[in-house]
């Protein structure tokens, strides 16, 4: 079986587009309106509490575009995440483990380029 603390690159890869995806997704839902098609807003206190939506102009067709490929590019990534042959690897009592450590891993470091030889100082 696998060591945990040894994730594969492309794991480690996906896990933090995923994260990425997911804050990028996050953000745009935020200052989007609230609701998706125009909407008149509502008031409404005959629950156990006051429920309060002002009117909404509804979402572009381009905010619509953006956010429907931000959640499936998100679905990709889960899926890519969840089913890496990795996990096979790991033995089934660790892998929730293992897991949460993934999750919380920090982002892979890129390899860094080989530093450029400095020019030949010139003659004089």
């Amino acid at each position: 079986m696998a060591e945990t603390r040894d994730f594969p690159d492309d794991l480690r890869t996906g896990q933090e587009e995923l994260h990425q995806v997911r804050a990028e997704l996050r953000e745009l839902l935020r200052r989007l309106p609230w609701s998706v098609a125009p909407h008149d807003g509502f008031s409404d206190d005959n629950g156990w509490r006051r429920v309060e939506r002002p009117a909404s102009p509804g979402w572009g067709a381009e905010d619509q575009a953006l956010v429907s490929k931000l959640r499936a590019h998100e679905f990709e990534l889960a899926v890519f995440v969840t089913s890496h042959p990795y996990w096979a690897e790991v033995a089934q009592e660790r892998r929730t483990e293992a897991r949460s450590r993934l999750k919380h891993a920090p982002a892979p470091t890129a390899p860094r380029p080989a530093p450029a030889e400095s020019p030949a100082p010139p003659e004089s």
